[in-house]
């Protein structure tokens, strides 16, 4: 269903981010098989990086299985990453949870009818070692940079700080 949804991650459209050039993409039928394929994955430790999404709220991915996953990456040293899509909030051992959600796109410099660079809200809600914070993201095609400003008020980011923008090759 996430394929679907939300389409499959493209070599090409990952370029310049600092992705490797080897990018393993299994597709799973159930949450079971997809948890399954996580902790083999986290147990290859050439592995750069474990990403797996799920569809809505399975009942397999419980506060079991997840802290399974924090384990399994904290002796390993492979991060795992665990996308959510349409799901309910639910338990999770994860030592960050962020909520992600599409804003209206800037304003397009030359068109006022075009579609202008994406913007994202993002809202890191849990985080064990990490002050908790609400960002607006904003993707400079550009630039290829994506800029991230503190929401008002939230203290995330002291008012003196300027916006930091994260380039490709960081």
């Amino acid at each position: 269903m996430s394929a679907r949804e939300t389409g499959v991650p493209s070599i090409r459209g990952l370029e310049g981010w600092g992705v490797p050039d080897g990018m393993i993409r299994v597709c799973v039928r159930n949450a079971a098989d997809l948890l399954w394929v996580v902790e083999e994955g986290l147990r290859c430790s050439a592995l750069s990086a474990v990403v797996a999404e799920v569809w809505g709220t399975p009942g397999a991915l419980s506060f079991t299985a997840t802290k399974r996953l924090v384990l399994s990456a904290a002796s390993s040293g492979v991060p795992a990453y665990l996308l959510r899509v349409s799901a309910s909030p639910s338990l999770s051992a994860a030592h960050e949870r962020w909520r992600v959600s599409s804003l209206p796109s800037a304003p397009h410099p030359h068109d006022l009818k075009a579609p202008g660079d994406p913007r994202w809200s993002l809202d890191l809600f849990r985080a064990r070692w990490q002050q908790r914070g609400m960002w607006h993201a904003q993707y400079d095609r550009t630039a290829h940079r994506l800029d991230l400003v503190a929401k008002t008020g939230n203290g995330a980011l002291d008012p003196a700080t300027p916006a930091r923008g994260y380039s490709a090759a960081q």
